[in-house]
């Protein structure tokens, strides 16, 4: 049994959110409309809304994403789980000021289904919506089958250059053109090294012996692709790399490189796998151009790191510079 300071195992998301909420008021409000819809405070008029959401567990992501140059309302789902079309339908309302809303989230059947049904509802009362599944997870599916990966840590990238993008005054298209591209562009993978566990068994998620790792595995703890023994982070690095770039061409190219902790990894692992990403990358003459190091998506208290890998062009280079301020999260 594993340890989580906690109340009750079937509160923890409400008293998640009642902490939240205390502690970011200047930031973020409960709707009016539906108590697991979190919205911005004083939204700008005029300005395309940007709503996401997933389940719980993966703090910072989503809420923590609500800001200046973020995200405008979140739909909050219980541990790992989508949240059901209502709070979805419930944040749409609350963000659209009269330029329509663009919806951003993982590629995941719960997900999928639910805002797509929250999409229909809130386009017969008369909103102009557009959605972007995010799938940048190399090992879920392989090449020329992108549309049937996993979404993990690259939609934390796609928030900021569609949030950016948005607080510029675009339009509706134009934040939807330049995020497309972006999903597009972004790549990710991740490494496994211990379980996180479920507030409601306290039991581990899966099983992984203390001298393996598995190459691959989702947030949620979905297997990965391979299955080894421990080896070193200059090893792990290369493998990351490698499957990125064997997957997309960045050669030659900029890029945003996201290095994410998983929920036990500490920063001191994350600088010492990063040191080696960036030699990696530039052996295949890719020129990093700005990084973030962190706990961007977690899984609990997962150990393990995920690799999110951006090409750039001058548009997204300039979104990636202007600082958000988000609850969580400034960069």
């Amino acid at each position: 049994m594993t340890k989580k300071l906690i109340n009750h195992p079937d509160r923890v998301v409400e008293d998640m959110l009642a902490g939240f909420l205390l502690a970011h008021s200047d930031v973020a409000r409960q709707s009016e409309l539906d108590p697991r819809a979190i919205v911005r405070r004083n939204l700008h008029p005029d300005k395309v809304g940007i709503v996401i959401g997933g389940g719980s567990g993966h703090e910072p992501a989503f809420i923590g994403y609500l800001g200046d140059g973020g995200v405008d309302g979140v739909a909050v789902g219980n541990i790992f789980a989508s949240p059901s079309p209502y709070p979805v339908l419930a944040a749409i309302k609350e963000t659209d000021q009269g330029q329509g809303v663009l919806l951003i989230y993982g590629n995941y059947s719960g997900d999928c289904m639910n805002f797509s049904m929250a999409v229909e509802l809130a386009e017969m009362e008369g909103h102009q919506l557009r959605e972007i599944v995010v799938h940048d997870d190399v090992a879920s599916a392989p090449r020329g089958h992108e549309e049937e990966r996993r979404g993990i840590a690259g939609e934390i990238l796609i928030y900021k250059v569609a949030g950016v993008k948005a607080k510029q005054g675009a339009t509706l298209d134009e934040v939807y053109q330049t995020t497309e591209k972006a999903n597009q562009w972004i790549r990710s993978v991740g490494v496994g090294l211990h379980p996180g566990s479920l507030p409601q068994t306290g039991k581990p998620n899966f099983e992984l012996a203390d001298d393996e790792m598995e190459l691959g595995m989702g947030v949620h703890g979905e297997p990965g692709i391979q299955r080894t023994k421990m080896v070193s982070a200059r090893e792990v690095a290369r493998q990351l790399v490698t499957m990125i770039c064997d997957d997309f061409d960045y050669s030659g190219a900029e890029v945003a490189v996201m290095l994410n902790g998983l929920g036990a990894t500490s920063l001191l692992e994350l600088y010492i796998v990063y040191a080696d990403v960036v030699k990696e990358l530039q052996k295949r003459r890719v020129r990093v151009y700005k990084s973030f190091l962190g706990e961007y998506i977690t899984s609990q208290e997962m150990a393990g790191c995920s690799l999110t890998v951006l090409k750039l062009d001058d548009e997204l280079k300039h979104l990636i510079d202007v600082h958000s301020d988000m609850a969580c999260a400034h960069f």
